[in-house]
């Protein structure tokens, strides 16, 4: 049985928020020196591409939709596989400049396509 493509929304908007608590109160040099929240954004981003990836896969038309899914889904293989060498400041400005982006897409489709999990 093929999951609801909803979940994959749903994991990414879950992740979103994550990330805007971890970092709350947060800038770009306590951010760069806290390792344990560096370690909770990085695999609340790593969720959110995977989930991304999964949901072009199960459902290309709602993937369409999010602006960058590409792009995403590329910072998150840099996140896994290029673990020895995050750029951490990278990180941060993705968090400040695109995933507010990102979280109201989401919000935007889980909205027009029902948000109650299933």
């Amino acid at each position: 049985m093929l999951r609801d493509p909803r979940a994959y929304l749903w994991d990414v908007q879950q992740a979103a928020e994550a990330i805007q608590q971890f970092t709350t109160g947060l800038d770009t040099k306590g951010y760069a020196e806290d390792a344990l929240v560096r370690a909770g954004v990085e695999r609340q981003f790593e969720i959110i591409g995977e989930a991304l990836n999964r949901l072009s896969n199960v459902d290309p038309e709602m993937a369409d939709r999010i602006p960058h899914l590409r792009a995403i889904v590329g910072f998150r293989n840099v996140l896994i596989h290029g673990y020895a060498v995050i750029d951490h400041d990278r990180v941060w400005r993705i968090k400040e400049t695109q995933l507010p982006d990102l979280l109201a897409s989401v919000c935007a489709l889980l909205a027009e396509h029902g948000s109650t999990e299933a």
